[in-house]
């Protein structure tokens, strides 16, 4: 008989968690889910609206609000340096080169060589030449151009090689750009490893810390009842 009443109460359990309870159980998962997906792949502005927050202002991009809106890629630069020098050491004119150079160039380094190129060809003075172009606003001339003209400069001054020099500096432009390119890699490292960090700390807890705690805590209590 206790046999018979246990697989009468088997029987039962399973006609109550029957296919359409397991149904259900699988529609309402697939909705749970399907809702998260929808809040998690929605924007930030439909996330704020549907949290009852105004939706924040546009932020122009940062190159902009610097008034930087033709950052170079330092790679750029640097290909372009290795032109210019190449040009030098075949014994082309320093205008001659500074023209060929402009054409594949940044347009922030191109315009800079094309001005003295075409001041050079005229017969202005090197320093003239290859001086910051007036017209141009402030905030708008990076390190490797300023670079470029002091080393014109330098070599119109003392008679120095200026080849040697753009190949010194397009080395020195990758070594930046490199550096650069790892500090960034850290900082997203760090960012990467932030939300991860909160992911796991709850298992931690949970797994490691809470089952420690209540068995020092029932330990404890154990021996004071004692």
């Amino acid at each position: 008989m206790a046999a018979g009443g246990r697989a009468d109460t088997g029987l039962r359990r399973a006609a109550v968690v029957g296919p359409d309870h397991r149904s259900a159980s699988v529609v309402s998962a697939a909705a749970v889910l399907l809702a998260m997906a929808l809040w998690l792949g929605a924007g930030p502005s439909v996330v704020r609206a549907r949290a009852g927050r105004p939706p924040r202002a546009h932020r122009p991009h940062q190159g902009l609000l610097l008034g930087r809106t033709d950052v170079a890629d330092p790679l750029a630069v640097a290909a372009s340096l290795d032109v210019l020098a190449v040009c030098l050491a075949a014994g082309m004119a320093v205008s001659t080169a500074a023209a060929a150079t402009a054409a594949v160039a940044p347009p922030r380094l191109a315009r800079v060589l094309r001005r003295a190129a075409d001041l050079l060809a005229l017969g202005a003075d090197p320093n003239i030449a290859w001086s910051r172009p007036p017209d141009l606003p402030p905030g708008t001339h990076d390190a490797q151009t300023d670079a470029v003209l002091r080393l014109a400069r330098r070599s119109a001054a003392s008679g120095a090689a200026l080849a040697d020099g753009i190949v010194e500096l397009a080395v020195q432009v990758r070594h930046d750009a490199a550096q650069a390119a790892a500090a960034a890699a850290e900082r997203a490292g760090v960012l990467i490893a932030g939300p991860l960090g909160l992911c796991f700390l709850p298992a931690f807890l949970c797994v490691g810390i809470v089952p420690l705690v209540v068995g020092l805590a029932g330990d404890v209590l154990q021996f004071g009842l004692v």
